[in-house]
């Protein structure tokens, strides 16, 4: 009996992060042969070159789609998921794979799942039923209803794809693929590599030893004409607190983050920022393990919501980017002002540590998601149950 072939689509950085673990499972399985593509941000040099990661990995790249549009606004993003609908089409004709695999929430993945869906091709969803309150919750509800099958990251989730009315016997919570990387580096205790020596970056390089704060902050793809705004209220808030170094990471490419980078560089250009350093990406268990010795996470990224729940890492996420979504007691939300996050940041000073939450899974998923892959019907059509 042949392999079943898997195809799944990476189109950026945090992508690779929420799927290597399955990928890896995938691989091994003697009954799956994985196709990879990698697309869109991914193969961006600007947006850390998540490619270089994935051949590093032992990967070997099916094909590379190139269809970001300059411009970072709205008009790229609809018009880079219009080329991605056309170059992946073309790259499922050559591969022919028997179920196609797209992650999360992202514009680039609306392009895979149209392109699957228009192609009779089965389509399976990491991650579908979470909400945010923004264009990502369109994007991956829209994504629930065009995919076969369901891979969801938690109960919640579950229970939510299901009140859109999918089938029980396509929906799986077999928990997300980052938790099985957050495991991994759990109980570490310490560094286990050297951040300025292997990942270089820019701007000062402030000892590390007595902990440090880690930003990622992102724009809010229906607030990016505020998106300089924002982050400069956060850059002003770490500006004040001088004691304790910051690493901070570059933002995705979406609608507003030329906003967000030129705020970066306008500000770090008038004032000190002797203890902070700016980093483009990180392996994620790098990443993961950065993470897990701080003293905290501050921005708007969902890692703080998934994989630092499971580390029980303090995290101070900042306006709406990540509205709604399920979380843990790690989290403390604030609204875009310089002083909600400077006393956010003593709070979590004076406070112990949370404890770890298993909302995102246990650390199986990728073997889980392998396994799924293995036994479901090969089908594309489905019957609503409302």
């Amino acid at each position: 009996m042949p392999k079943r072939k898997i195809c799944v689509v990476v189109t950026a950085r945090p992508s690779y992060s929420r799927i290597k673990t399955a990928l890896k499972a995938i691989q091994k399985h003697p009954d799956l042969e994985l196709q990879l593509v990698v697309a869109a941000s991914a193969l961006l040099e600007r947006y850390g070159t998540a490619v270089n990661y994935i051949k590093a990995d032992g990967f070997h790249i099916d094909a590379k789609v190139f269809n970001v549009l300059e411009g970072e606004n709205l008009t790229a993003a609809a018009k880079t998921t219009g080329i991605g609908i056309l170059e992946l089409s073309s790259v499922f004709e050559n591969l022919q794979p028997d179920i196609v695999v797209t992650v999360a929430d992202r514009f680039e993945t609306m392009a895979t799942a149209i392109a699957a869906s228009y192609m009779n091709i089965p389509l399976a969803h990491i991650q579908g039923g979470e909400v945010t309150g923004n264009i990502d919750e369109k994007v991956r509800h829209s994504i629930t209803k065009l995919a076969d099958y369901h891979l969801v990251a938690s109960k919640d989730a579950e229970e939510r794809v299901l009140q859109l009315g999918e089938e029980q016997n396509s929906v799986f919570n077999t928990g997300c693929p980052s938790i099985d990387l957050a495991k991994e580096v759990q109980g570490l205790n310490q560094l286990s590599f050297e951040p300025y020596k292997t990942y270089g970056g820019v701007g000062a390089q402030p000892d590390l030893s007595q902990s440090y704060w880690v930003v990622m902050q992102h724009p809010v793809t229906n607030e990016y004409q505020n998106s300089r705004k924002h982050v400069e209220t956060t850059l002003e808030a770490i500006r004040q607190q001088t004691d304790v170094p910051v690493l901070w990471f570059w933002p995705n490419v979406d609608a507003g983050s030329d906003g967000t980078s030129s705020g970066i560089r306008a500000f770090r250009e008038k004032h000190d920022l002797s203890h902070v350093h700016f980093f483009k990406n990180m392996q994620g268990n790098d990443f993961l393990n950065l993470l897990d010795q701080s003293k905290g996470l501050i921005g708007n990224s969902s890692v703080g919501i998934r994989e630092c729940a499971y580390l029980g890492v303090p995290v101070i996420n900042i306006g709406s980017r990540q509205n709604r979504r399920q979380r843990g007691k790690n989290v403390i939300d604030v609204d875009y002002s310089t002083k909600s996050i400077t006393e956010a940041m003593q709070q979590i000073e004076k406070q112990p540590r949370p404890t770890s939450t298993n909302i995102y899974g246990n650390g199986e998923a990728g073997k889980k998601i392998a396994e799924v892959l293995t036994q479901v019907e090969l089908k594309f059509h489905k019957t609503i149950v409302y």
